[in-house]
């Protein structure tokens, strides 16, 4: 059973990586919640037991074993990070002269700038009016003379400014929300520092740091390494290895955060968006500055912090004016560049990065939302009318506990691609928690053997043709039979193995119709048990009496 679309983030890239990688060095049993917690990410604390990014990332200790110093770190599983060097090695061998140039500007620009192009049609709108601006938009034919800088170019309008914007611009509120969602508590540094796993470009095959003794033109050190640093970033390398690790990549966690931080405020694009951060991420290692492993943490990383930041209620009205403020602004360019408008592309480019080639190891595990989490769940605005949007943004009473898992070999972690899109299968009960007036609709595009259950006062509105081999329980809230396709004696209706009723069944009588009569079966089971407590009719003058079998639900529609 899937979702619908774009409902959905999966916990493992919001919660403890203890999940993504076996042996982690601290359980998460005893601490708090990472979105309790998630301001201790500072570099006063670099230990798991200090440090919640450390800890949901400690899960590194069963490959690398940090040294007392940058360079004396131990490869533990030497066949994962054969493998994660190995890929670098090879990709940058083969890189193009186009991949390299297109390296540089994604080294160089601001993140929060160069996602804007996730944004697709709404892009060139969303520059104007946030007044955000790059001066890094090519790259040069070889290595500059000096270090590079993003910068704000001579004939920019003026009160422009780099990565998302100004914040005293038409769209300041979302600038405000990407550049907070980037905030104070968002650095990988801790954990680089923590770790202490080295850039590609200083390591052997093996995962050694070998210093040969030699200096390149620019004044580097050279290091035995088959990896090759793109030439124009050749002086763009840093000079302090200890304050320069590989894991996890800061411009992955960047353009991570950046990708959500719009994706809330434009969940039109929250598909496309990811599937950019995916793209422009990827360019580390074509660059040579990241391997595999420093690329799927930095993305681990920033899911669990854009999960922290935007729970917390001293940003919940940012997050409302953002929303409000792009919705009003934001209008689509005709005939802009998508680069990510197809889906079938974006997503066979994105399952070979959620792992890459790195050995699978250990068992997947059932994956819940963890606490916090549910609030990226707001992605699915789109997909509700204006007053059920309007319910959400006011509701604090949001979904949360959806098991999950992604597809096979992809160690157990969230498939962004399948979860922004609304497909994928629960093998595990489900509960859907809604507040009064806030509505959720699910597609169930693929069966699962869960079952799923809806608490509280809201409307579950089922779309699509539905089976729940796990069985449904409605407790206290409404099913919206009109959402369930047009339901018929012969199809539409809602098919479960056993389903237990107590809560409300909304009928819209129009989808009744059989040889002119209104009525109908509108759910079939191998087994109801209960009664709902109201079945109604949306249509003012009917009214519908219910007929229980024991196995069928159907409603017979009357003038009232």
């Amino acid at each position: 059973m899937s979702v619908s679309r774009r409902t959905l983030l999966r916990a493992s890239l919001a919660v403890p990586a203890v999940a993504w990688l076996p042996g982690s060095a601290v359980s998460a049993a005893g601490f708090v919640p990472f979105v309790d917690d998630y301001t201790s990410n500072t570099t006063a604390n670099l230990t798991a037991e200090t440090n919640a990014a450390v800890r949901i990332l400690s899960g590194v200790s069963a490959l690398w074993q940090t040294g007392t110093a940058w360079n004396t770190g131990v490869p533990l599983d030497r066949a994962t990070l054969r493998a994660n060097v190995r890929f670098c090695e090879t990709r940058t061998a083969s890189r193009t002269a186009a991949e390299g140039a297109r390296a540089f500007v994604v080294d160089r620009q601001h993140q929060s700038y160069a996602v804007i192009a996730g944004l697709g049609p709404l892009a060139p709108s969303y520059r104007a009016g946030s007044l955000a601006v790059t001066g890094i938009t090519s790259a040069p034919e070889t290595t500059p003379a000096t270090t590079v800088s993003d910068f704000v170019p001579a004939d920019a309008p003026a009160g422009s400014a780099l990565g998302a914007g100004s914040p005293t611009s038409s769209l300041g509120d979302v600038v405000t929300l990407v550049n907070t969602v980037r905030g104070n508590w968002s650095s990988s540094n801790p954990s680089k520092f923590a770790v202490q796993y080295p850039r590609p470009w200083r390591l052997t095959t093996d995962s050694a740091v070998v210093d040969t003794g030699a200096v390149d033109a620019f004044g580097y050190p050279v290091y035995r390494s088959k990896v090759v640093v793109v030439p124009q970033l050749l002086r763009q390398r840093g000079t302090v290895p200890a304050e320069d690790g590989g894991f996890p990549s800061g411009h992955t966690n960047a353009l991570f955060l950046a990708a959500l931080a719009y994706a809330y405020a434009v969940p039109e694009r929250f598909q496309e968006l990811l599937t950019c951060a995916f793209d422009l991420a990827d360019t580390r290692i074509t660059a040579g500055m990241h391997s595999p492993l420093d690329v799927v943490s930095g993305r681990i990383l920033a899911t669990a912090l854009a999960a922290a930041i935007l729970n917390d209620p001293a940003n919940a009205g940012l997050k409302a004016a953002a929303r409000a403020q792009a919705a009003a602004v934001l209008t689509a360019t005709p005939g802009a560049e998508d680069p990510y408008a197809d889906r079938v592309r974006n997503r066979r480019s994105i399952l070979p990065r959620l792992t890459y080639i790195l050995p699978r190891t250990g068992r997947d595990t059932p994956l819940t939302v963890p606490k916090g989490a549910e609030v990226l769940l707001e992605t699915r605005l789109p997909y509700l009318t204006a007053a059920q949007r309007r319910a959400v943004l006011r509701s604090t009473a949001l979904p949360g506990g959806y098991a999950l898992l992604d597809g096979p070999e992809q160690w157990g972690r969230l498939d962004l691609f399948t979860a922004a899109d609304g497909y994928g299968a629960f093998e595990n009960d489900v509960d859907v928690t809604l507040g009064a007036g806030v509505s959720d609709t699910w597609r169930n595009d693929i069966s699962g053997k869960g079952g799923l259950t809806l608490r509280g006062s809201g409307t579950l509105a089922l779309t699509g043709a539905n089976t729940f081999r796990g069985g449904v329980r409605i407790l206290g809230g409404t099913l919206a039979a009109e959402s369930l396709g047009d339901v018929t004696v012969d199809g539409g209706t809602l098919q479960v193995s056993n389903a237990r009723v107590d809560g409300v069944l909304a009928i819209k009588s129009g989808n009744l119709v059989v040889n002119g009569t209104k009525s109908g079966t509108v759910l079939t089971a191998q087994k109801i048990t209960g009664r709902f407590a109201q079945v109604t009719v949306t249509t003012p003058g009917l009214k519908a009496e219910p007929v229980y079998t024991r196995n069928t639900v159907q409603v017979r529609i009357t003038r009232g």
